[in-house]
């Protein structure tokens, strides 16, 4: 186990199973928990200063998304990365962000869709510069944004449930279009379908920005 504590959580109730879940996660991800690494449900209810019980089920949560692997009365551990599960990833976000952003185009309110051109127009920005990652956590923002304005809960459960696991798998992601000009015409078609509000042309720019047409 590391030797590195984690942080104590906020109890917030109803909540506190997310809290726990979210730091222990996050931990795996910034390599506190390094991959490999024992995890011992009392230690880390002591660290997070909560009962075992909510850490038991976060663990649970975290083997379901493949960051954690359980053998019964063996070992619970931080499981290694997978490199080749980038590509599936990849496939994945792409083809769920489509539909999600089909919903949001029709269904947002205006000021709602003012915010998402403007988030837009920080990744083209990014783009401009070759800044791939600012263009990886302009895009995170953007497409929690666009989730959010789908209004279909059934989306937001499934991406909240997936993030951690989708952020570990695309850790290594490289923009499609590799040339910053081409890379960003394609992201101003996206915003001027987003801004017409024309779902079908805004999912066709977002899978051609990603390759996948």
């Amino acid at each position: 186990m590391t030797t590195v504590p984690l942080m104590p959580v906020d109890p917030r109730g109803t909540v506190l199973g997310d809290e726990v879940y979210n730091a222990i996660g996050e931990a795996i991800l910034d390599g506190r928990l390094a991959p490999g690494e024992h995890l011992r449900d009392h230690e880390l209810a002591r660290w997070l200063g909560v009962s075992r019980t909510p850490v038991r089920e976060a663990l649970q949560r975290l083997e379901r998304t493949g960051l954690v692997e359980v053998s019964p009365n063996r070992f619970t551990r931080v499981t290694q990365p997978d490199h080749g599960l980038v590509g599936e990833t990849h496939e994945f976000v792409v083809l769920l962000l489509g539909n999600i952003v089909r919903l949001a185009v029709m269904r947002c309110p205006d000021e709602v869709l003012e915010d998402l051109l403007g988030q837009i127009d920080v990744v083209i920005a990014a783009s401009r510069n070759d800044d791939r990652m600012g263009i990886i956590d302009g895009s995170a923002r953007l497409f929690a944004t666009f989730t959010q304005a789908a209004g279909n809960r059934a989306f937001v459960r499934v991406m909240r449930e997936a993030e951690l696991v989708i952020r570990r798998n695309l850790s290594g992601w490289h923009p499609f279009i590799e040339c910053p000009v081409r890379r960003s015409v394609g992201y101003e078609e996206f915003r001027a379908a987003v801004e017409a509000r024309d779902p079908d042309a805004a999912e066709r720019a977002l899978r051609a920005q990603h390759g996948l047409v």
